[in-house]
């Protein structure tokens, strides 16, 4: 992707946090727990990224599309700063199938682990134990518990993302109808905290109703069944959220070739290089998505200050991130990558990610 795209993706439209179904309860836990796990060590901006760190991504799942493009983005980080950067990971994105890994990378001494959680708490007591052991944990795309790691590189607000699908939907079937959401795994942080707010956006759309979340597990032919039976259980259905990559993937291929092409109207999160020819057959009127590249790209750099000392994990404290520039800690020990931007078939083809 050229820097002018990269540019536009990062700073244009707005909103969230792709590649589970969450209550105000649990939202307001997760703000309300510990703080982020912090160094007690005095951060030093000035002090250079050290040379041959290990870094080990570790993703929901490996072989997923969205997390490729992610991952490789830390691998571009890591050859700025002469870093040693790995992809390790499960197949299958159980809750607990991370688990095992996390114990492998403290036994090889990692320097820093970048985790994209399939369960914030499942990983938490592994990941303590990293810590225990010097490692930095930053979490990205999908956060742990807040002790379980020092930063969380988000996407951007996660009610801005759950918001703003639900206003893309309605738009797209004129604010009435019956809808569903197609998540990927029950117990997905990110996924939960984004339908959460997609159910109290719909609040404003009385003639919309939410008949059924359904999770294609991130996997892609579990996905496609999904879309069948949302489709045979509500054959009046008017429209789908899936913001999963490989949920949104899966939907547009069942819809494009079904009798519902162009009648049930499908959005989501996807990549444009995965979703460009369901734009363009008319599937898919528009959808949304960050760069996952940047996002791992910064996620990299994020583990390499904390590493080097530049960053304990604290509110306030800021770190470059390459041809990104400058990031500051947020609250919580939360970074915001920026805002996503909505594909239609206008600007599908300027993107190449």
């Amino acid at each position: 992707m050229n820097t002018r795209a990269v540019a536009s993706l990062v700073g244009t439209a707005l909103l969230i946090s792709a590649c589970g179904g969450t209550t105000k309860s649990d939202v307001a836990r997760q703000q309300s727990s510990a703080p982020s796990a912090a160094s007690s060590s005095t951060a030093n901006p000035n002090a250079p990224i050290k040379q041959g760190l290990k870094i080990a991504f570790l993703p929901k799942q490996v072989n997923n599309p969205y997390f490729t493009i992610a991952d490789r983005g830390g691998s571009d980080a890591g050859k700025e700063f002469g870093a040693e950067v790995k992809e390790v990971g499960p197949s299958d994105a159980n809750a607990s199938s991370q688990v095992s890994y996390i114990n492998t990378l403290v036994q090889q001494k990692q320097d820093a682990i970048v985790i994209s959680a399939n369960d914030p708490n499942a990983v938490v007591p592994a990941l303590k134990q990293a810590m225990d052991a010097g490692i930095k944990v930053v979490s990205y795309d999908s956060d742990s518990g807040q002790d379980g790691r020092h930063l969380f590189i988000n996407q951007a607000g996660a009610e801005d993302l759950g918001r703003t699908e639900v206003q893309l939907l309605a738009q797209q079937i004129g604010s009435k109808g019956k809808i569903a959401i197609l998540s990927a795994t029950p117990n997905a942080t990110n996924q939960n905290t984004w339908i959460d707010f997609m159910k109290d956006e719909l609040k404003k759309y009385p003639d919309m109703e939410l008949v059924k979340v359904a999770y294609g597990n991130d996997d892609d032919q579990k996905s496609f069944t999904e879309t069948q039976g949302l489709l045979r259980s509500y054959p009046d259905l008017k429209g789908i959220i899936s913001p999963t990559t490989v949920g949104i993937a899966a939907a547009a291929r069942y819809l494009s070739s079904s009798s519902y092409k162009g009648k049930v109207k499908l959005t989501g999160l996807g990549t444009p290089n995965q979703l460009r020819k369901f734009v363009k057959d008319g599937t898919i009127d528009g959808f949304e998505l960050w760069s996952p590249g940047d996002l791992g790209y910064l996620a990299g750099y994020a583990a390499a200050a904390l590493a080097s000392g530049q960053i304990t994990g604290a509110e306030g404290e800021k770190f470059k991130a390459g041809r990104l520039g400058e990031y500051t800690v947020g609250a919580k020990g939360e970074v915001l990558l920026g805002k996503p931007t909505v594909f239609t078939k206008d600007n599908v083809d300027e993107f190449d990610f």
